[in-house]
């Protein structure tokens, strides 16, 4: 018989199996074995049980028998610019309409600043080619309100005290002119700030910068020197005429029922004495300048200008 005989049951060698090949695996590749299990316990029956959630693709797995807790998964919505149900405020919580409006006003402000410091730094700086040239510009936007004043780091500071007075002329119902005692206005001012911790900017400095506009604009005979002269007449008659008409005294004089027609202002001038051991000798004798009567237009006396 052919050794090479596949329907022979008899040995083909050594290392060749004495059980028949079934026929399923004859013709079959060698290599298609696969190889011998043994036999282990029994799988446990497992029950079907509701499906677990999936997971994102891209999460790590975790190794068997591991303790480790899961990582979160990352949301893949993209970032909103504010979290959910948080409000916005300030300016974002404003219409774009609104925004525009915000933005020019700021605008506004900050060029406003800017012009300010600018002449400001004109005023006081030496001069220069900007200040020669635009000179009476600069002088415009800073006098009376703005102006600076340098006094007090002067080699040789005021000795001494000035006092502003003012009386008036004021037309009674009867159409008969009253005219008041003086009032020192310079004294209720000093009333005000004295104890004060926080003194008005008004009752420390309006009264005596009016009044040092108007003598740098005027002669010995107060006489206006320029433009600026009858500039200084009209700030310091106005400011007169408000502190009158606000005046407790003058109202009580005049029974609340009369009109400001004219007023008239003086400065009383007196030396600050000297120390107990300085042997400096001064005078305390007050000296007295009187302007002339001013007439009060209608629109001021019946207060119009506030």
């Amino acid at each position: 018989m052919d050794v090479y005989d596949e329907g022979s049951n008899a040995r083909h060698g050594p290392d060749a199996s004495s059980r028949p090949v079934p026929p399923a695996q004859r013709g079959a590749p060698a290599d298609s074995a696969e190889p011998d299990v043994p036999p282990g316990p029994p799988e446990p029956d497992v029950h079907p049980g509701p499906e677990p959630a999936r997971v994102a693709s891209h999460a790590q797995p975790q190794p068997v028998g591991s303790h480790a807790q899961p990582e979160p998964v990352a949301s893949l919505a993209p970032p909103g610019p504010y979290p959910p149900g948080e409000p916005r405020a300030g300016i974002a919580a404003l219409s774009p309409r609104y925004q525009v409006g915000v933005a020019l006003a700021l605008a506004v402000v900050a060029i406003g600043v800017c012009v300010h410091i600018g002449m400001t730094f004109l005023h006081v700086a030496p001069a220069n080619t900007v200040t020669r040239a635009h000179g009476e510009a600069v002088d415009d936007w800073i006098y009376p309100e703005f102006e600076q004043n340098w006094k007090l780091f002067a080699p040789n500071p005021l000795q001494q005290n000035i006092s502003i007075q003012v009386r008036a002329g004021v037309r009674g119902p009867d159409g008969m002119t009253l005219t008041t005692g003086w009032y020192d206005l310079s004294a209720e001012d000093g009333r005000a700030i004295d104890g004060n911790l926080l003194p008005s900017h008004t009752q420390q400095n309006e009264l005596r910068r009016a009044w040092d506009f108007f003598v740098a604009t005027h002669d010995s005979e107060n006489r206006p020197v320029g433009l600026r002269g009858s500039l200084s007449e009209s700030y310091l008659r106005r400011i007169m005429v408000l502190r009158l008409d606000r005046d407790d005294a003058v109202r009580a004089a005049t029974g609340s029922s009369g009109v400001i027609e004219r007023v008239q202002v003086r400065s009383r001038t007196s030396n600050v004495p000297p120390p107990g051991w300085s042997r400096e000798k001064v005078s305390t004798t007050p000296s007295y300048r009187e302007l002339p009567w001013w007439r009060v237009p209608q629109d001021e006396a019946r207060g119009g200008v506030r």
